[in-house]
């Protein structure tokens, strides 16, 4: 096959899995809100925050160093893929105990401490399924990595409802996911003999090889895992229960929100990096991402923040969980600015600061957990929903990010026709909402049209994206199987 052939098939892989993926993981994340209830459905909020920053750690960079060196030496393969299995057993061995004391140190009882520790122990089959899964998009065999995640998705939501309805509650649903991560592990593994990779006889040479490699690639996930972590702990700390909930629903639903950002990120990495060198060259090609980008940021401020109500209601059920709904439409400033940051992250780890950028996000960590401490006893007390608190404090977050990455990246790779397009999406956000106000209330029929006329054409009149930006976004999306070739360097 072609090599762009090869990048259209790897690519359309890509993008079914993560659909696939994505759609799985909103029914289960309704299943459970429906069936748990706020207060339970906030638990779990927080014991995955906790488990995914411990996974992270486990993990060290090692997926996107893996794809790098099997890409690179693929008689390697089975090598790296035992060295990346021994490390995360004994690495997640350590993390159950670790997350379990972390959680008596903050405080929290001993049923959500052995639920923690539970849950890193059941997520290690996914976590060894994904090792295969990067030996996968290091030979090119995107289809198969696809094939995984959505079977463990899959899985994992058959199994979860099944132990909802035979009143397993929280601990079934934990449990129902280890079964899915080993049948996914056992695909895994079954997919790799086909291609022959299988995992050799483990080398300390090998773990320690993956441990050196992964460092400079670590930081950044550190940093953006440990502020997921920080806003859970906070919230569940100064609020009640069902208010963590409630921001576990909405986070959920911006998780989904902000997949276009992160898959053009991605798509747009490989072309940065050929460009790194030359800071001109990478800020053409930033543009020529951003312009396609900032539209897709535009529809999902707007929409969440018209829409937030009804997202939840449809989600999660508007009885249980309707001030979610007020979290989610809080964030919808925080949500635009987000998808900005993304691509500049791409471009300044493509351009190889991101030790800069890492180091700039544990200081925001720092610095929005503190507004945090501020805001989420304010919200509570004036409208009995803390987490709105958390979700402004994130509006605030990325204006800080915005700033650092515009200061870390190359000078000339920002240009005034860039921050124009910011300016013009900005004003594109801005008139839909002012439009979408003075419609009457109750007429949401009328509402939804004004809102598509009105941004449709504030699109053409302001000249945000033309013929040539929705080709160069079709283009991107073609190019995102290289991506996955082609890792950050730290």
């Amino acid at each position: 096959m072609s090599e762009r052939g090869a990048i259209a098939r790897n690519a359309a892989h890509l993008v079914l899995g993560q659909a696939g993926t994505t759609l799985l993981a909103v029914l289960l994340s309704a299943a459970l809100g429906r069936s748990l209830g706020a207060a339970e459905f906030g638990l779990y909020f927080v014991l995955t925050s906790m488990t995914a920053f411990a996974l992270v750690v486990v993990e060290w960079g090692q997926n996107q160093y893996v794809v790098r060196e099997v890409a690179r030496r693929p008689q390697a393969a089975s090598a790296l893929l035992a060295g990346a299995i021994t490390n995360r057993v004994t690495g997640a061995a350590a993390a159950a105990g670790v997350t379990a004391l972390a959680a008596a140190g903050l405080g929290y009882d001993r049923r959500t401490c052995a639920l923690a520790a539970l849950l890193v122990v059941t997520l290690t089959p996914s976590f060894l399924a994904q090792a295969w899964g990067a030996t996968f998009r290091g030979r090119e065999r995107m289809d198969c990595d696809a094939a995984v995640s959505v079977a463990n998705k899959l899985l994992g939501l058959v199994l979860s409802v099944g132990a909802l309805v035979a009143g397993g509650g929280l601990a079934g649903v934990i449990l129902a996911q280890g079964v899915a991560g080993l049948g996914a592990l056992a695909l895994a593994a079954a997919l790799g003999r086909r291609l022959g990779i299988e995992a050799a006889r483990p080398s300390l040479a090998i773990a320690r090889e993956l441990l050196v490699g992964g460092t400079p690639i670590v930081a950044m996930s550190l940093a953006i895992a440990a502020q997921g972590y920080v806003d859970a702990v906070l919230l569940s700390k100064l609020a009640p229960a069902q208010v963590v909930g409630w921001y576990g629903a909405a986070r959920s639903i911006l998780g989904t929100l902000v997949a276009p950002a992160a898959l053009l990120g991605t798509a747009a990495f490989p072309a940065m990096s050929r460009a790194a060198s030359d800071p001109a060259r990478l800020g053409a090609e930033l543009r020529a991402a951003m312009r396609p980008l900032l539209l897709l940021a535009a529809v999902a401020g707007v929409g969440t923040y018209l829409f937030a109500d009804l997202g939840v209601a449809v989600v999660y059920g508007a009885e249980r969980f309707g001030p979610a709904g007020a979290v989610l439409r809080a964030s919808a400033p925080g949500l635009f600015l987000l998808f900005v940051d993304v691509l500049l992250g791409s471009a300044i780890v493509a351009a190889g600061r991101a030790t800069a950028l890492a180091a700039a996000k544990v200081l925001n960590v720092l610095a929005i957990g503190g507004l945090e401490l501020l805001l989420v006893p304010f919200f509570q007390a004036r409208s009995g929903n803390g987490a709105i608190g958390v979700v402004v404090a994130f509006a605030a977050s990325e204006i800080l990010m915005f700033v650092a990455a515009v200061l870390v990246i190359p000078r000339a790779a920002l240009s005034r026709a860039l921050f124009a397009d910011l300016g013009r999406a900005v004003l594109l956000a801005g008139g839909t909402l002012v439009a979408v106000a003075s419609v009457p209330a109750g007429a949401e029929a009328v509402a939804v049209a004004v809102a598509v006329l009105t941004f449709v054409a504030l699109t053409v009149a302001l000249r945000l994206v033309g013929r040539a930006d929705l080709e160069a976004l079709a283009l991107a999306f073609r190019r995102r199987s290289t991506a996955a070739r082609v890792p950050p360097r730290g």
